[in-house]
């Protein structure tokens, strides 16, 4: 039986932490599994529909782009990454903020065209696994390896979140843990330049 080793490349390209991963155990610890389920499905739809575009083509597109709107994207992702690690940095165990809530399910899809880590995997996997398929075919089978396998990703992670949060039962180890978060959150951003 031979297994195509997209799926692999795809496991540890996800796995890993970055913003889906730490916002998703953040989000498990402060909100709990079941609040947090739009979100993890969001980021599932999300990063299946961003990979499916990339497998049409669209890195080489947008490696044509001229310098000037390339900057200005990533200046966008950096941007909405570090607002929700100032987010993250301020969040309260006990919120008296009625606002608080998980990223509903539009937000987590939307969030996933700012990823930087979402499209890079993407861009690699395309370009190191290629197969013979069709350009609809090749768009299939990446959008489906990534959300399959992203959808096990982001169980875990929120479980774990959840799990953090019976543990996180002080105001100082709260406070720790939404700072550690807050700040891999920021410097995955500013790792969008290096």
């Amino acid at each position: 039986m031979i297994v195509d080793p997209l799926y692999a490349f795809v496991f540890l390209g996800l796995f890993t932490p970055g913003p889906n991963i730490v916002l998703l155990t953040a989000s498990g610890a402060r909100f709990g599994f079941t609040a947090t389920l739009p979100h993890l499905l969001g980021v599932v739809l999300g990063v299946g529909v961003v990979s499916g575009i990339t497998g049409f083509g669209v890195s080489a597109a947008l490696g044509s782009l001229p310098v000037v709107v390339a900057t200005l994207l990533k200046f966008i992702a950096v941007g909405w990454m570090l607002y929700m690690a100032y987010g993250l940095w301020n969040a309260s165990v006990i919120s008296t903020d009625n606002r608080a809530r998980p990223m509903n399910f539009i937000e987590a899809v939307l969030f996933q065209w700012v990823n930087p880590k979402v499209w890079a995997v993407a861009f690699a996997a395309v370009s190191a696994h290629p197969s013979s398929a069709s350009m609809l075919g090749e768009a299939l089978r990446v959008a489906s390896a990534f959300s399959a396998i992203n959808l096990a990703v982001c169980l875990f992670w929120t479980s774990t979140g959840t799990v953090l949060r019976y543990l996180l039962v002080t105001r100082t180890a709260w406070t720790l843990f939404t700072r550690s978060m807050a700040t891999a959150l920021a410097v995955f951003s500013i790792m969008i330049f290096v």
